[in-house]
């Protein structure tokens, strides 16, 4: 019986043993898995397009404006770029050639659908040309986005004074988005915007 005893206790301390053994290895292997684990980063537009596909919303379409650079530069031709890009980044994609006075233009000002930029040589004057309107449309009013001061001052109530305000403001803040626009000018209150609003267009 103590033989017996002797035989069961050994064949159990080896069971013990191997258990032992075995766990180590496996545990060893999993620290060792989890040590050279490389976490998966997505960049930033990638994870985002990602998220929105999985939320099931379509990405975001940018609306763009289509623009013709002209002039001194080294590409002409049609260009189509962000709706809130500005003057500057068309002249740039054109590429101006050295004798080119890009500083004639208002590089600030914002791009319009259809714009035509005529990129100056020195000693030249620059201009910004904006879509005229079609056959049928506006017929002859006055584009205050394309007149000079002197078309401008043959309006009611629109002197010289008045018509240099409103090139300047088309010069430093872009072209008019709209008609009602040109009531940001200095001295056109509502009173003389009434006088004049069927007679302008932006088009």
């Amino acid at each position: 019986m103590w033989e017996w005893d002797n035989r069961v206790r050994w064949v159990m301390a080896v069971v013990a043993a191997v258990l032992l053994f075995g766990g180590g290895i496996i545990y060893e292997r999993w620290r060792l898995g989890q040590e050279t684990a490389v976490p998966v980063v997505e960049k930033g537009e990638e994870a985002d397009l990602r998220k929105a596909t999985e939320a099931g919303a379509a990405p975001r379409e940018e609306k763009t404006v289509k623009v013709h650079v002209t002039g001194a530069v080294e590409r002409p031709g049609v260009y189509q770029l962000l709706e809130d890009a500005r003057v500057a980044e068309a002249v740039h994609l054109a590429g101006p050639l050295p004798e080119a006075d890009v500083h004639a233009l208002n590089l600030a000002a914002p791009l319009m659908d259809g714009q035509q930029i005529v990129v100056p040589r020195k000693g030249e004057e620059g201009q910004s040309v904006f879509p005229s309107s079609v056959a049928g449309g506006a017929g002859s009013k006055v584009n205050i986005n394309r007149a000079d001061v002197n078309e401008l001052a043959t309006l009611p109530g629109i002197g010289p004074t008045l018509a240099r305000r409103i090139v300047e403001y088309r010069e430093k803040h872009g072209p008019y988005r709209s008609v009602e626009d040109i009531q940001n000018v200095s001295g056109i209150g509502p009173k003389r915007f009434e006088d004049i609003k069927d007679l302008i267009t932006v088009y």
